[in-house]
């Protein structure tokens, strides 16, 4: 389990106090409540334990361990919400909202999320949100071992991608999903449309991911947090496959496997080999193709085993209109016609 956040020094930064730099750059973080995370050692400048009068200088990094009590705000990924970590929003209520629901039986749903919705009530979206609509539909009766804002949730997708989610109604289901997740046994495909052409027909990007050092909003490509032993620091490994399925002048079309589930992860993986997926506003081009609305990716299919009966289970979804929309506007490459 990673519950470190790393946080690099600006020149803008330089001589400011080591809790007014955490409030700053975390959203949510009361000075006060800096303070606190200073004098229980859990803040780092460098290799050595922060004090409460300590000032920065640019180059410095600052790390941030996460207080065990919040330890439990890991989803199955080992992914940790730091955006909503510090000021989490209240318990959400149930509302009717529709839901398309592929599969559903006592322990567990598979839904097909539409794009954008939110997965999860968080900062600017306290309500609307599949977590929402899911304790509308399931009576209440949903998994709490994600948190209370995030019932049911065992992993998650962007707002603008749309697809398949796994969600649980009680505890054993989710740890049991869980366990698969982290053991790689739960499969993930998503088809995407990206910007140029992959060289190979199919490939595996293993590259790990952080938070970027140049914008806090974005994650990016760290492999400068891999440690002398081989350790990451700051960073997940995350492991992307892919297969293109079809090349277009200017795009292509790609089947991808997740075998780890980072923040972001197929976005970051293939903007950093050049390939960014069209319409993501995030990662993509600084005019990116506004009828997209979002970047074109959906979580095309679900293979797993079911927790409670041992029954393999696999799903698959349509592609939405607005992804078969946009295929069409594009001219095959002479070699696929």
């Amino acid at each position: 389990m990673s519950n470190l956040l790393c946080l690099p020094v600006e020149q803008e930064q330089n001589g400011e106090r080591i809790d007014k730099f955490l409030q700053t750059n975390l959203s949510g973080m009361s000075r006060s409540q800096a303070q606190k995370w200073i004098a229980q050692g859990y803040v780092k400048i460098g290799e050595k334990i922060a004090g409460k009068n300590d000032k920065l200088k640019e180059g410095m990094t600052v790390t941030v361990t996460l207080p065990p009590e919040m330890a439990e705000m890991e989803d199955a990924d080992g992914e940790i919400d730091w955006e909503n970590l510090l000021n989490p929003p209240k318990e959400p209520q149930p509302q009717s909202i529709p839901l398309e629901i592929v599969y559903e039986d006592e322990h567990l749903l598979v839904v097909n999320k539409p794009k954008h919705m939110v997965v999860h009530p968080g900062a600017g979206n306290a309500d609307g949100t599949l977590v929402n609509a899911l304790l509308y539909h399931c009576d209440g009766k949903l998994s709490k071992c994600n948190g209370i804002e995030r019932q049911g949730i065992v992993h998650r997708i962007d707002k603008d991608t749309s697809g398949l989610l796994l969600c649980a109604k009680d505890d054993e289901s989710y740890r049991g999903l869980s366990v698969q997740i982290q053991a790689h046994s739960l499969d993930r495909f998503y088809e995407t449309v990206v910007y140029g052409n992959l060289k190979q027909d199919e490939g595996t990007i293993d590259l790990p991911i952080g938070r970027s050092l140049k914008d806090r909003k974005k994650m990016a490509v760290r492999s400068d947090c891999r440690q002398p032993d081989g350790s990451l620091v700051g960073a997940k490994e995350a492991i992307t496959h892919y297969q293109v399925l079809r090349r277009y002048d200017g795009f292509t079309h790609l089947r991808c496997r997740l075998e780890t589930g980072r923040t972001h992860q197929i976005r970051v993986h293939l903007a950093y080999l050049g390939c960014p997926v069209a319409g993501d506003e995030l990662y993509g081009p600084k005019k990116p193709i506004k009828r997209l609305e979002g970047q074109c990716l959906h979580a095309r299919a679900l293979g797993f085993e079911h927790p409670i009966t041992g029954e393999r289970l696999y799903f698959e979804s349509q592609l939405p209109p607005y992804f078969t929309a946009f295929l069409k506007t594009l001219n095959p490459r002479e070699e696929e016609i």
